[in-house]
């Protein structure tokens, strides 16, 4: 009999220590790979997110420098029909328009900081002629004009003059569309592209009645 319960008990705490065995290697196995499941949860989108809000190429810097230049002059020009605009109409669309393109040239001004690259120069108000660089921009002789112009004269040039500017700008956001590489730069030439096409139907709605 004592043999026999001796057989038992080295049964049974065999078994224990088996099944003691399995479970503690179950426990660390579940909880080693949570830890790295939740590691990798964590830390992968944020690495991910941090490069893809530094990668940008050629096009998207293009894109910022050009459309800096492209938005000054058109804040240049909206900034006189305060003065000397005759319709309320095209007073509030120049308004509209420098409250959407001043902000766009502090954020890409922005991006070219950090990317190391130099925001260009403002130019504007100083006579120098960029329209051959860029799609859209005016001449300094088409400047001159529109600032002796006054009235209904300043209205009607104004239009014309902006609807070609527009034109200009929603070319460059295409470009920057197709070619572009930083979701925000391409995202911001998507609003360009959204807000001046439909300026540019208002515009010519308001030329046709003039």
């Amino acid at each position: 009999m004592t043999a026999y319960r001796k057989l038992i008990r080295r049964t049974a705490l065999a078994a224990t220590t088996a099944v003691a065995t399995l479970v503690l290697a179950a426990c660390s196995s579940s909880s080693g790979g949570h830890d790295m499941g939740s590691m990798e949860s964590d830390s992968s989108p944020t690495a991910a997110a941090s490069a893809e809000a530094g990668d940008h190429n050629d096009a998207d810097i293009s894109f910022s420098k050009e459309m800096i230049q492209h938005h000054r002059q058109a804040i240049e020009m909206a900034a006189l029909a305060d003065s000397r605009a005759s319709s309320k109409e095209v007073k509030d669309l120049a308004t509209k328009i420098e409250g959407e393109q001043d902000p766009e040239i502090k954020t890409m001004s922005e991006w070219l900081t950090s990317w190391g690259e130099q925001v260009p120069e403002d130019m504007s108000g100083m006579g120098h002629d960029m329209s051959s660089s860029m799609p859209g921009m005016m001449s300094s002789d088409d400047m001159d004009k529109l600032k002796k112009a006054s009235g209904a004269e300043f209205d009607k040039m104004f239009l014309e003059m902006m609807v070609k500017h527009h034109e200009g700008a929603v070319e460059m956001a295409k470009t920057e569309q197709a070619d572009g590489k930083y979701g925000a730069a391409t995202k911001l030439a998507d609003d360009v592209v959204t807000a001046q096409t439909a300026e540019i139907k208002q515009m010519n709605e308001m030329l046709d009645k003039s």
